[in-house]
């Protein structure tokens, strides 16, 4: 079965760190929102937890992309990214 949706690197790097962003972003207005000190403590560990996933997964495919270079692979491979996979192209230096 073919992935729901084939990114690129360089577009699941900029997914990931935007979604990093607005995660924080979301968890600073969650503090200043919320009445209760439990609400703020919980909604900001839940969103933190969740950036820090995907920033992991970031820095996960940067690896595996960073591997396929430098074992000389040539041509398409893919490196999964939150359980999708993510095509990988390089090719032959000239």
């Amino acid at each position: 079965m073919p992935p729901l949706l084939a990114l690129s690197l360089g577009q699941a790097k900029a997914a990931a760190l935007t979604v990093v962003l607005l995660l924080i972003v979301a968890s600073v207005a969650g503090a200043w929102l919320m009445k209760t000190v439990v609400q703020k403590a919980a909604v900001v560990v839940i969103l933190l937890l969740v950036a820090l996933l995907v920033w992991s997964q970031r820095a996960a495919l940067d690896e595996c992309a960073d591997k396929v270079q430098t074992a000389g692979f040539r041509g398409e491979t893919s490196c999964t990214f939150l359980g999708n996979d993510i095509n990988i192209s390089t090719r032959a230096s000239n």
